[in-house]
């Protein structure tokens, strides 16, 4: 079956190979963009889309681009263990994760795993803060994160090659291809990691024991134009991995878990005037085999096949108003070994619209509905409004409700589980501001959360954790973004600073919730001249609270990374690079009695041919 799942992706790679012998030499067209409502209808949100140097002077995981680029904050159980974000003070729950316009948040947990994500696999990663229900549905609530596969038509065939060799005995290996003609066009990326992952750990007599992992992803995009008017895409992604969870200070452990994730995408784009209709069908299935002592064959287990159709119709009333209609229904398949077998179906219905009223002001509104029988379904709304106050400075408004179903395991854990679970209801505003002073660009978004009906799994009297409403919470802050270019001896100096300053606290009560920074913040500073380029980045995270009362907290920490390159004019070019990371050798905790590993290295050579 696997073998399956990996044969037509490189079927798509032997076409183009046949096709990059066309001669014929055309205009570079368009971008096809796969998600075309991050693109219209995000105007009044913060957004932050991560240019393509970023995920090389980064670790391979998604996890390592955010840490030390964007305001999200993450808690990992050690160095390539389960990483989980908090976006805006929410849960990893509560945000989304976006795959070419598809929500992918497991089905049985409700979150990602941001360190079983590959960075590289994708060329455009974008952060859209704050509520996105109305068109990406659950767990849209802090934010979503957006990874899409881009494609152009053109004439163009270009290949690289990154080797990674560090510490730990780490290894990764990326390759990566886009080639187009006229008529075709396709991105691949193949991507393999492990590592023996046994480092010290800083000021304590002890390793990482049992932290190995290993790990293979594809990822193939391609775009067939059969017409003028139509457009044929099938993305395509595998993942399969292995990871054995290391254990605490104080607690040894022997587990290991196995997962597998395979999501398949096709599109038919029309293009009819002012109408543009596309047809999507999606077949996405996450599946894991949980083993508490790796040393034996005994596992439990849990697999959800999910399938989406989805008709997105646009219809330009005219060139400054736009009407956007999406229905779409998804069905789930659940089982394992401590959930039982169900089938859920989830149809929903949203109405865009977008009316550029001047180039100096412009409003977007939205409305989503969903039927099922799993749960009562809100009417989520949407609406927000950008101006142009000034040449250099614009104001964004925007306001909105958004939900989270609950999970598999909420509803459906045997033994435990609650059908009668609601969803978690959540309404929002947000004020930005946006500076443009030359080559400076500053954001500063201050941000309001009331969210009802918080699921979490809590003690019952007879001392059985079971999932229930229980929770209010209120969560407020402020978000700055700011880049900064400027040519300087020839060569080009840049740099990007994040902050963010968040509360969030169960209603009524004073305490932060637990995990939540008040304080977060990074900086990077890189220098490019010629063939060579070098950066430092570094990342501050203030104190976290490990308890309810806030009687327990980790101590606030500082990380710091640094790295150069050098491109040798061979082929079509030759990088050597080489990076320290935590340069200061800080020691420090993200979650509790899980250390971070000290200062420790990598070097890769990228090849471009």
């Amino acid at each position: 079956m696997a073998c399956k799942k990996i044969i037509l992706p490189f079927f798509l790679l032997l076409c183009q190979f046949i096709f990059a012998q066309n001669d014929t030499i055309v205009q570079l067209q368009e971008v096809i963009v796969s998600d075309m409502q991050l693109l219209e209808f995000s105007g009044t949100q913060s957004t932050q889309q991560l240019n393509d140097s970023l995920p090389g002077r980064n670790g391979t995981s998604l996890t390592s681009l955010l840490q030390y680029n964007t305001v999200i904050y993450f808690k990992e159980n050690g160095l390539g263990m389960v990483a989980s974000p908090s976006f805006r003070g929410t849960t990893a729950q509560q945000t989304a994760v976006i795959w070419n316009g598809i929500n992918i948040n497991s089905q049985l947990n409700g979150q990602t795993d941001f360190n079983i994500i590959n960075a590289r696999d994708f060329n455009s990663v974008t952060v859209r803060a704050g509520g996105g229900s109305v068109i990406y549905g659950s767990s849209a609530i802090g934010g979503s994160i957006h990874l899409d596969n881009d494609l152009t038509f053109g004439d163009k065939f270009d290949n690289s090659l990154r080797i990674d060799y560090g510490s730990f005995n780490t290894f990764g290996a990326n390759y990566n291809l886009k080639a187009s003609g006229e008529k075709l066009s396709t991105g691949l990326s193949v991507s393999r990691n492990s590592s023996d992952n046994d480092y010290d750990y800083p000021g304590w007599d002890m390793k990482n024991e049992n932290g190995q992992y290993h790990n293979t992803s594809l990822n193939a995009a391609f775009a067939y134009q059969l017409n003028d008017r139509n457009i044929l895409k099938l993305y395509s992604y595998v993942y399969d991995g292995e990871r054995h969870f290391s254990g605490t200070l104080g607690t040894p452990s022997k587990s290991k878990y196995y997962d597998t994730n395979t999501r398949n995408l096709l599109e038919w784009a029309g293009y009819y005037n002012r109408f543009t209709s596309k047809i999507k069908v999606a077949y996405l299935q996450e599946e894991y085999r949980y083993y508490e002592n790796h040393q034996n064959s005994n596992y439990t287990f849990g697999k959800v096949k999910t399938f989406i159709g989805k008709y997105d119709l646009a219809y330009d009333i005219s060139e400054k108003i736009k009407f956007n209609t999406i229905i779409d229904y998804t069905q789930n398949n659940g089982e394992g070994s401590d959930i039982l077998s169900e089938k859920r179906g989830i149809g929903s219905g949203s109405l865009l619209m977008k009316h550029q009223v001047s180039q100096k002001f412009h409003y977007e509104l939205g409305i989503r509905k969903e039927i099922t029988n799993a749960y009562e379904s809100p009417l989520l709304f949407s609406a927000g409004t950008a101006i142009k106050a000034a040449a250099f400075y614009t104001i964004k408004v925007n306001t909105s409700r958004n939900f989270r179903i609950p999970t598999f395991n909420d509803l459906y854990w045997q033994g435990t589980g609650n059908p009668n679970l609601k969803h978690e209801n959540s309404y929002q505003a947000e004020l930005g501001n946006v500076l443009h002073f030359g080559n400076l660009t500053f954001t500063l978004t201050g941000y309001y959360i009331k969210l009802q009906d918080m699921l979490r799994w809590v003690p019952s009297a007879g001392g059985i954790w079971r999932p229930e409403n229980v929770d209010k919470v209120n969560t407020y802050g402020l978000e700055s973004i700011l880049n900064w270019k400027k040519k300087i001896g020839g060569g080009q100096l840049e740099f990007n600073g994040t902050y963010a300053y968040t509360v969030s606290r169960e209603d009524g009560k004073t305490e932060q919730l637990i995990y939540v920074p008040l304080h977060k913040a990074t900086a990077s500073l890189a220098y490019a001249y010629k063939g060579f380029s070098g950066y430092y980045r570094h990342v501050f995270n203030g104190e976290v609270f490990t308890s309810t009362d806030n009687a327990y907290n980790l101590d606030a920490y500082n990380v710091s990374g640094i790295g150069a390159e050098y491109n040798f004019k061979v082929l079509s070019g030759i990088a050597l690079g080489v990076q320290a990371n935590n340069l200061w050798n800080e020691e420090y905790q993200n979650v509790i009695m899980r250390p971070m590993p000290g200062r420790y290295y990598n070097m890769y050579l990228n090849f471009k041919f």
